[in-house]
């Protein structure tokens, strides 16, 4: 194919607008910070299910406590009404049966508030664990919204790009002849359609050509379109070629 030197070397800069158009629309589909997003996600849920555990064994404690606390009370209101009618008995018998009771009253309320402080540490200990277990996930969904923010300014950023890249090869792209162009695209569709051949190396697969072949580009006319005996792309020559 035929096309003059001028007309190739405007697919230097197709090619790299096609660059920064595919750049940015993988930006654009897949933010750098969605990886990471969706491992917060993950981690996240495992983290809320050791929290509804944690909760679990809080919520056991208070309702033992509770219950505990309702003996006691129970306890109370029994040695009151004992201590009242020891008071105002008379009967030997009674007495000493009420004064009986009443010891056994006493154990049994050293006994509850013993159980007390245990299940008050065990609330202790499930209360910081819950409270740090909510800081952990609270650090999580900071670090989400973070990134998830970020992300989503990425996405614009880079639509962005694509928009500003797009309308630029449109306009370029009108520069280029119509066989050359068609070219270009056949071959911009299974990778980079066109690389400069700078100091003898191939700007689309960048790998150095041989004596043989930069002799070949050396008598070739300025208007015929070279290939890449590499990767296929057009090889665009420029002064900057070293032939």
């Amino acid at each position: 194919m035929k096309a003059r030197l001028l007309d190739q070397q405007l697919l230097i800069d197709l090619a790299r607008l096609d660059g920064v158009i595919r750049a940015a629309d993988a930006a654009r589909r897949n933010p750098a910070q969605s990886a990471r997003v969706s491992e917060l996600l993950s981690e996240r849920q495992a983290q809320s299910a050791v929290l509804t555990g944690l909760l679990g064994d809080r919520d056991d404690a208070r309702t033992e406590l509770a219950r505990l606390e309702s003996d006691v009370a129970l306890v109370d209101a029994r040695t009151a009404r004992d201590t009242e009618r020891l008071a105002a008995t008379s009967n030997a018998k009674e007495a000493q049966g009420l004064e009986h009771e009443l010891v056994s009253l006493a154990k049994r309320k050293g006994d509850l508030e013993d159980a007390e402080l245990v299940i008050m540490e065990k609330l202790e200990t499930a209360d910081a664990a819950v409270a740090q277990q909510e800081a952990v996930i609270a650090e999580i969904n900071a670090e989400g919204a973070r990134l998830s923010a970020e992300g989503k300014a990425a996405v614009a950023a880079a639509t962005e790009s694509w928009d500003s890249a797009t309308r630029d090869r449109a306009a370029l792209a009108a520069r280029v002849p119509a066989d050359l162009l068609g070219l270009y695209d056949r071959l911009a569709a299974r990778g980079v359609g066109a690389g400069e051949l700078r100091q003898r190396t191939c700007g689309a697969c960048h790998m150095v050509l041989s004596g043989t072949d930069l002799q070949t580009l050396r008598q070739a006319d300025d208007d015929e379109v070279a290939m890449c005996p590499e990767c296929g792309a057009i090889l665009v020559r420029t002064p900057e070629s070293g032939l």
